[in-house]
């Protein structure tokens, strides 16, 4: 590998990995909102699940696009080879922002109960098989169930395709 390609590799990691601690903040604000339903803002909700969504689907697969060799990188080399499964669960994780952000687009005021999961809720998915929803099922789920698949989405490809 040459100086300058190394140099390109660096540079992907780089941004990938400021795409992710951007997603890991977002979560952790939508996560907050949920611990603490009175900490609630609409708005602020929505600009989390927008971060998230802007920065998942075909924007997180381009940053994999190719096997970019850097020391600073903690993917495994089984994305290209997994890449449809891969891809999937980018698109996956886009898909559940997108269905957070019109869930808080409805609740402009206080979060409201049927934002929330209730007690015995069957979560679905899970860490080895995060399956995601058509659109109308997603939209009919509470939020607060849609950012649970997103954050088992979250642990699935890191489990699948990141080095501890």
């Amino acid at each position: 590998m040459t100086a300058t390609s190394s140099k390109a590799a660096e540079d992907v990691v780089a941004v990938r990995q400021a795409d992710m601690k951007a997603m890991a903040a977002a979560a952790k604000t939508i996560s907050g909102m949920f611990k603490d339903p009175t900490s609630y803002k609409s708005a602020e909700f929505r600009l989390a699940a927008d971060t998230i969504r802007d920065k998942s689907g075909v924007v997180l697969s381009g940053h994999f696009a190719s096997e970019a060799a850097s020391t600073q990188s903690k993917a495994r080399p089984n994305i290209l080879e997994e890449r449809e499964r891969f891809d999937r669960i980018a698109s996956d994780l886009r898909d559940y922002a997108v269905a957070l952000d019109a869930a808080a687009e409805k609740k402009p005021g206080p979060m409201t109960t049927d934002m929330r999961m209730k007690p015995g809720e069957a979560m679905g998915g899970g860490p080895l098989g995060t399956h995601v929803r058509n659109e109308q099922v997603l939209s009919a789920m509470p939020a607060e169930h849609a950012f649970h698949l997103m954050l088992q989405t979250c642990t699935t490809c890191h489990a699948r395709f990141r080095m501890e």
